[in-house]
């Protein structure tokens, strides 16, 4: 078995060890030493990175008792290796894994809500909760947990039989839990069962910022950052603003209500842009339903391509598809997309689900609906308006 020294000391960084087997896979190998620093991934925390003298190793799995070190080169089994961790990437994982123990208890000691989901990635960490959560619970928890972080509590690790476990106030029990059992303790917060890696104290977690929380399966799901993921979101959002507040020419402090009023004038121009061009496909409809094709079935193609929004699509076929006998068919291009809906009017004829498959096709889109009227949606590329035009000579064969 490998000897895990991660496990009793988070910040030690390298070892010797010897190289008990070498074993090539598809596309890499995997190396089984007799002692590592490398923890593996588990209980929902990433892996470390490292080398095995100078070989990277990009990733860690747990095979039993035995570690697997994943490399794209062999290492000589019986060889003597220096097990190197790359301590940003850990002191990385040990944040958000400590960051998550700290604010889920957080959460359950301010509001009573359960962590039921921990969800780890290179960019963020989530928690879902069986509660809903506001801003006012959110903030009370954050700020909770960033106070232990500040009075640098001790973190402690517990071997235990898990017989023994209802002896602890655990936030999380399992009653599945059998043999010896590893518990976390941070001193005057959280205790549960964990098998990653942690700080010796919370204050190496550094911060705990909510990004968001959504609705989430009946209950609240929490982005989250720690440590340094925090501060560089911290930093950027900071750009993002100060750049904000000079396009805008008004302090930070008032780039909301500013964006808030361009808004609503954008909105107004575009209910005058509507309108204008409302009037203007009633001023071109007489016209359009004199030269519209007419189908072997009698029914006329009416076919109209503006560019404006999914509101200006929806208006302009309201006035189509008013024309008695007509198969509707509306393009409106928005930015790089284009939707299209096909609508039969009063006395026509046709298949709109049909029309819809092929456009479908055209414009790489998705869309559906029944064969008296159908819409969907695609990528509008430069030659959008020849795709149109592809599209109505199919629809009349």
């Amino acid at each position: 078995m490998t000897e895990k020294l991660y496990e009793n000391d988070s910040l030690l960084q390298s070892c010797t060890a010897v190289v008990r087997s070498c074993e090539q896979k598809e596309d890499h190998y995997e190396v089984i030493l007799d002692r590592t620093v490398l923890f593996p991934e588990g209980g929902g925390q990433l892996s470390d990175k490292g080398w095995l003298d100078m070989v990277p190793v990009y990733y860690a799995s747990e095979d039993g008792p035995e570690v697997r070190h994943w490399t794209h080169a062999p290492v000589e089994p019986g060889k003597t290796v220096t097990v190197k961790l790359d301590w940003p990437v850990r002191l990385d994982r040990m944040q958000q894994h400590c960051g998550e123990h700290i604010l889920s208890y957080a959460f359950w000691k301010t509001c009573g809500a359960n962590n039921v989901g921990f969800h780890m990635n290179e960019d963020s960490v989530f928690i879902d909760l069986d509660q809903e959560i506001d801003e006012e619970k959110a903030k009370k928890a954050e700020w909770m947990a960033n106070e232990c972080l500040w009075a640098n509590e001790p973190v402690s690790l517990h071997y235990v039989d898990a017989s023994e476990l209802g002896k602890y106030p655990l936030r999380k029990k399992n009653e599945k839990l059998r043999g010896t059992v590893r518990l976390v303790d941070i001193k005057n917060g959280d205790i549960c069962t964990c098998c990653g890696t942690h700080p010796p104290y919370t204050g190496m977690v550094g911060s705990i910022q909510i990004i968001r929380f959504v609705r989430h399966k009946g209950g609240s799901r929490i982005e989250f950052l720690c440590g340094n993921r925090a501060l560089k979101a911290m930093h950027e959002r900071n750009r993002i603003l100060e750049e904000t507040s000079n396009f805008l020419s008004v302090k930070a402090e008032d780039v909301l209500p500013a964006v808030e009023k361009l808004h609503q004038e954008i909105l107004d121009l575009r209910g005058k842009v509507r309108e204008k061009t409302q009037e203007l496909i009633r001023f071109q409809l007489p016209d359009l339903l004199a030269q519209a094709p007419v189908l072997a079935d009698g029914t006329r193609l009416l076919v109209l391509t503006l560019e404006g929004t999914a509101a200006d699509g929806k208006s302009a076929m309201k006035l189509a598809s008013a024309e008695p006998g007509v198969l509707a068919a509306v393009f409106t291009k928005d930015g790089d997309r284009i939707m299209y809906q096909f609508a039969l009017s009063e006395g026509a004829e046709g298949d709109c689900k049909a029309c819809c498959t092929k456009a479908n096709a055209l414009f790489g889109g998705r869309g559906g609906g029944r064969p008296q009227s159908a819409q969907g949606g695609g990528t509008a590329g430069a030659d959008w308006e020849q795709k149109v035009r592809e599209l109505v000579a199919e629809i009349k064969k």
